[in-house]
């Protein structure tokens, strides 16, 4: 005669919890989860509880590592990489590349427009040379050369104008990239959606150098430096911020 545990004056065993899963099958045996004697149907399979799958070295209830991705826009230990949606993890733009993108569109515009003033110019000083000192109209040549001359002028501002805001605007918005950038490796995306700036942001990041330029141009430089102030690690100049871009390392 067993007395057992003195404080039960039945004697009984103490009954066990059952283990297992609800129908008494241990977690991962072909019928778990079915009533006893039940099996899975053919190409189930069985299951596995709640909670993530476990990972080798992964300790029990923890999430996998890496399921949850970093937010877009997040940089990485301040090592230059940041996330951006769709492209994943890219390189922000050195302002370095940024300057030398800037100094070869620079000198692509120059170049372009150097050949139409001087065509323009030599148009503006044909009329004058035709001009003849002894005649009676002289005087009212050179007025039109002189005229000729302004008008060059100010063709030669307009067309500066046309150019550089087709250049600049279209070719960021849709493209994504001036010839300078392409040479580069280097890329403005929207930072939200990692695709081209569009025609709206585009033009924003365009206007805003444009508008400080009026400024003795004091304005538009200090756009452009405006990314060494920004103290988040993107290089995001004031255009950018207004436009919402990023620019980065071509992936």
């Amino acid at each position: 005669m067993s007395f057992g545990d003195p404080n039960n004056p039945y004697g009984q065993q103490p009954q066990q919890p059952p283990q297992g899963g609800p129908y008494g099958q241990q977690q991962g045996q072909p019928g778990y989860g079915y009533p006893q004697g039940q099996q899975a149907p053919q190409g189930v399979p069985p299951q596995q509880g709640y909670g993530y799958p476990q990972q080798p070295g992964q300790a029990p209830g923890q999430p996998q590592y890496g399921a949850y991705p970093q937010a877009p826009g997040t940089l990485q230990a301040n090592n230059g990489m940041i996330n951006v949606p769709v492209l994943g993890t890219v390189e922000v733009a050195s302002m370095g590349r940024r300057l030398g993108a800037r100094l070869i569109d620079g000198a692509a515009i120059g170049i372009i427009l150097g050949i139409l003033m001087a065509v323009g110019l030599a148009g503006a000083v044909g009329i004058a040379k035709d001009c003849d000192p002894n005649s009676v109209d002289y005087t009212s040549c050179m007025n039109d050369a002189s005229a000729g001359f302004i008008s060059v002028m100010f063709t030669w501002i307009a067309v500066i104008g046309a150019f550089t805001l087709l250049y600049e605007w279209l070719m960021v918005s849709l493209v994504g990239a001036t010839l300078g950038k392409m040479a580069l490796g280097l890329r403005v995306v929207k930072e939200n959606t990692g695709q081209n700036p569009g025609l709206g942001a585009g033009f924003i990041r365009y206007i805003i150098p444009i508008v400080g330029a009026f400024l003795c141009y004091i304005g538009a430089i200090l756009v452009y430096l405006s990314p060494f102030f920004d103290n988040s690690g993107k290089l995001q100049g004031w255009h950018d911020r207004a436009a919402g871009t990023l620019v980065i390392k071509k992936p």
